[in-house]
């Protein structure tokens, strides 16, 4: 199916999974404006991160795959219809559940440890996290702030936190890489969604192989 694509295409592909991770995962809770999730895939993208978790659990499914201006080709969506099943989820892939929040006893972002795998919970514009999230998360983040204003966009604060602790995880000795497998299957899934007419290719190789 490669051979579909050029070498140019080919190069970049490799040069962005040498980039990539999942280390670090991202969470969205019931986030109400389409454009605010559109923008935090788009961020996960420019700083590397693999894996977005959407959970639409009161809202239904409301994610427009056209709204994302191109990052869901890039980006690995994941959809939840409850919280609680998307945190048993990470919690088996080993990720700790991390609640972004100006509130509780927060961990300054500067002073966040890196080391350890985190999937990054935001929730919506005013209410933010639910309970089920706050009441059951291994640590709360915050981005420290300075004004009258207590919380920021959450597309904001999803590039602030990425920009920082992912600038931190690639200057330390954590192996944050993806796996070769990883890769390979990643670079297929990018294949498939770079071709307008993957499904037929895909079908035509499959009836070659056999």
């Amino acid at each position: 199916m490669q051979n579909h694509i050029t070498d140019k295409r080919k190069a970049l592909f490799k040069e962005v999974l040498a980039k990539r991770t999942r280390h670090f995962t991202v969470v969205t809770e019931d986030v109400y404006q389409l454009h605010n999730t559109s923008a935090v895939m788009r961020t996960c993208d420019v700083f590397g991160i693999q894996d977005l978790h959407v959970v639409e659990e009161k809202l239904g499914k409301r994610v427009d795959r056209e709204i994302a201006m191109g990052a869901q080709k890039w980006v690995s969506l994941n959809r939840y219809d409850s919280i609680a099943s998307c945190m048993d989820d990470l919690k088996n892939q080993d990720y700790q559940l991390i609640a972004t929040t100006p509130h509780n006893e927060s961990t300054i972002l500067h002073e966040f440890d890196v080391s350890k795998k985190s999937a990054f919970f935001f929730g919506k514009e005013r209410e933010g996290l639910s309970d089920t999230v706050l009441n059951n998360a291994d640590g709360y983040l915050k981005i420290p702030m300075y004004g009258f204003t207590e919380s920021l966009n959450i597309s904001v604060s999803a590039a602030i936190i990425l920009q920082d602790v992912v600038t931190r995880l690639k200057q330390s000795d954590v192996n944050w890489q993806l796996s070769e497998e990883e890769k390979y299957e990643i670079e297929l899934l990018w294949t498939e969604n770079t071709l307008k007419s993957s499904e037929e290719i895909i079908k035509r190789y499959q009836e070659q192989k056999k």
